[in-house]
């Protein structure tokens, strides 16, 4: 099969594309035809081995453990293990597919779930580490409610294209902050007010919000405590520049040292690899899809040949939503 290799951590000039052997079943796996499959910021964190701290967690410490990248993915299911239940080949999916920079990737039952008949492949495979990140941002972490200020910083990117939609969904008064070029799209998708970055500061105490979801991680604690009501959750999202040992780490070991002093809650989280209730999550997405209330917004897509300048065009923060790779 074609796949995406990386036999070692650097720049996106790594990636290659290669012929291997298509992955074997084992009893508990299900095998995905990828059609599509989304790009993240996940996606060069693991490929730059970064941050380097990420290394002795598991990725890998002096070259990735994993030689095909990728985590989001949608497509038909190709074959499944003794032990599966529920899924037969043919069934089209969307989720969790370690390995999806290529035409086939392993994955397990709980980490998939039907894709919604109204998305292609591409708009599905967008959804899941985007989509389910931004429902623990708004919903879990955040408890956004009714008629609450709720305030999305980097509202047109990946995370934040969804959470502005679900926090639209579950009836909160949504800004957005994002720059001028995005601020028709931001509205559309149910922000009531949009903020331009270069022409405005939503940290200068004039709002308050009960809320916010910070994607972005440009501005300092002390001033988005300053944005937030006396009681207000602070989400922050990972993210980090490369070659840094910690990365986005040291910034939440901080928050929550912080917030032990205070009455305001400020709570990190990890962009949604799957873990814990990924399964449950995934089927709430998918429920805001088939009720309307989600769309997922993709930005360009690329041939699998060409997943290194996909990868590039998201770390440079250029993404308008998602980019997606789609298969031959």
């Amino acid at each position: 099969m074609k796949a995406i290799i990386q036999e070692r951590f650097g720049p996106p000039d790594v990636l290659r594309l290669a012929d291997t052997d298509r992955p074997q079943v084992g009893a508990d796996q299900v095998l995905v035809r990828v059609h599509a499959a989304a790009l993240n910021p996940y996606d060069w964190h693991m490929m730059r081995g970064d941050p380097f701290v990420a290394r002795l967690m598991g990725v890998g410490l002096t070259r990735p453990k994993s030689r095909v990248a990728g985590i989001d993915a949608a497509g038909r299911v190709e074959e499944v293990g003794a032990n599966v239940r529920g899924l037969r080949p043919g069934d089209e999916v969307m989720g969790f597919c370690p390995g999806s920079f290529a035409e086939y990737a392993l994955t397990t039952a709980d980490l998939l779930v039907p894709k919604p008949a109204g998305l292609t492949f591409e708009q599905a495979a967008a959804v899941p580490m985007g989509a389910v990140t931004a429902l623990r941002g708004i919903r879990t972490v955040g408890q956004a409610q009714a008629g609450q200020r709720v305030l999305v910083n980097g509202a047109a990117g990946g995370v934040g294209t969804f959470a502005v939609q679900i926090a639209a969904a579950l009836d909160a008064e949504v800004t957005g902050v994002c720059s001028a070029h995005n601020v028709d799209l931001v509205r559309s998708l149910g922000a009531a007010h949009v903020v331009d970055y270069s022409r405005e500061d939503f940290t200068d105490g004039r709002v308050h919000y009960d809320v916010i979801l910070d994607n972005v991680g440009n501005r300092p604690l002390s001033r988005l405590r300053q944005a937030l009501t006396p009681t207000g959750i602070l989400v922050a999202n990972g993210g980090g520049s490369p070659g840094r040992f910690f990365g986005a780490m040291g910034s939440m070991l901080r928050l929550i040292a912080v917030n032990a002093f205070v009455r305001q809650r400020l709570r990190p989280i990890l962009p949604a690899a799957p873990a814990g209730r990924t399964h449950e999550d995934l089927l709430a997405v998918t429920a805001f899809i088939e009720a309307g209330e989600l769309t997922p917004v993709v930005d360009r897509t690329y041939p699998l040949a060409d997943t290194a300048d996909g990868v590039r065009h998201v770390e440079q923060g250029h993404a308008r939503g998602k980019a997606v790779v789609t298969m031959p």
